[in-house]
């Protein structure tokens, strides 16, 4: 039997006892878990190296290479994560709605875990420790397939916390890491169907296209975020500066970093050289609209293909637009429904906005990098979906449940 498919039956066996299992005891096993992250720091920090070294071997871009590092303060904010998770409201058992029937029955909505979720994912060795923490509040299995470019990173990680979970009451085979990177492995694991409930992506938009087009598995598809950031005609100069430039450069490989810049061409003239300042000085490279390339001396000229691409780098696409109506139709047409945001004073501009623009997160007067689980107030998430089915942003605790319905009667029948 393949490693994906024994795997694959570990977990579904373990998520039986799973989803019996006490919240006291999920909650000693997230702590222990978050102290195994702390404890196994000089070790999992060495087998990163491993994974950045390669990659810096490779020529990996400057963006990649930050995604995969690991330092003393990532893991930190690991193990805060887990602790974050700990604190929150169970939802395994969580009655949503009840009622009575006239003929007496009495009806529940109950939340219970989906069993076993499978996750594909790229680069971000994080994601190994949010992942296992959050499926572990909510009673489910999880079998994990990082990149291949983080395999010594996820390993360390996934290792320590699975022991410390299985030390806590967690039944064995609840935390899986598929090893083998070939790719055959990711085909495989998308056609678990019977074993995997449900099966996440995250990553690049290669990667979803080809789990959301092949995998015989249900998909919950997430993001990716070739992100908006819409400077309007009536805003506040200096905080239209600091949101784009954070938006932009405070970590561009991920993918709620802003790729395009659209401002109103009222406030272009006096504005947009002050902004793409500042992101240059930061070494961001600009291509922009001929409206732009005649305004600021430098810019690349912008392709068709700029305004649909997610660079995740140093890289920022820029447009003169005419008012809210514009920037809205722009992004309609290339936005990727993941975060969308618009600096406006005006309060019938931003209403517009948050009405028309069609994305999982709309922001008005702050930076598009806060669409995440642990910003949210989540502990972690699983992923940022961009569909509007079951779960749409950051999926926290419950949007890794679903619902049964419980019936109470007395003797009834049809």
């Amino acid at each position: 039997m393949s490693e994906v498919r024994n795997k694959g039956i570990e977990a579904k066996n373990a998520s039986v006892r799973l989803a019996s299992l006490s919240s006291a005891v999920k909650d000693s096993a997230l702590e222990a878990m978050a102290q195994a992250l702390e404890n196994s720091m000089d070790r999992i920090m060495a087998e990163n190296q491993k994974d950045v070294n390669a990659a810096i071997d490779a020529g990996r871009s400057r963006a990649l290479v930050d995604r995969l590092v690991l330092n003393e303060k990532r893991i930190r904010d690991m193990a805060e994560g887990l602790r974050q998770i700990k604190a929150l409201p169970d939802p395994i058992g969580e009655t949503v709605s009840g009622w009575t029937r006239p003929n007496g029955l009495q009806l529940a909505q109950r939340r219970v875990p989906m069993g076993v979720i499978g996750i594909i994912y790229e680069s971000r060795p994080n994601v190994t420790a949010d992942a296992i923490g959050l499926c572990i509040k909510t009673s489910n299995a999880v079998v994990l397939r990082g990149g291949s470019e983080a395999i010594h990173s996820n390993q360390a990680i996934a290792r320590a916390m699975a022991e410390a979970a299985y030390e806590s009451g967690i039944p064995k085979g609840a935390v899986q890491l598929i090893c083998d990177t070939d790719r055959s492995s990711v085909i495989e694991l998308m056609q678990l169907c019977g074993i995997i409930d449900v099966l996440i992506p995250r990553g690049g938009a290669g990667l979803i296209k080809t789990v959301v087009e092949n995998s015989k598995v249900p998909v919950i598809e997430t993001g990716v975020g070739n992100c908006h950031v819409y400077v309007d005609g009536e805003c506040d100069p200096e905080m239209a500066v600091k949101i784009v430039v954070n938006a932009k450069t405070n970590r561009p490989g991920v993918c709620n970093a802003a790729e395009t810049l659209l401002i109103d061409k009222k406030v272009a003239p006096e504005l947009l050289p002050v902004i793409t300042a500042q992101l240059q000085e930061r070494g961001v490279e600009l291509r922009g609209c001929p409206e732009a390339v005649e305004l600021i001396n430098g810019l690349i000229p912008a392709t068709e293909e700029d305004w649909c691409t997610e660079y995740l780098d140093m890289v920022m696409a820029v447009r003169v637009v005419d008012g809210v109506e514009e920037a809205i139709s722009h992004i309609s047409k290339y936005g990727t429904r993941h975060s969308e945001a618009i600096v406006t004073n005006n309060y019938f501009n931003g209403q517009r906005f948050i009405q028309e623009v069609d994305a999982a997160a709309v922001y008005v007067n702050a930076s598009t990098r806060f669409t995440d689980g642990f910003e949210f107030g989540f502990g972690a998430e699983i992923g940022i979906s961009t569909q509007k089915l079951h779960a749409r942003g950051p999926m926290g605790l419950k949007e890794l449940t679903t619902i049964k319905y419980v019936v109470l009667g007395d003797g009834q029948i049809r």
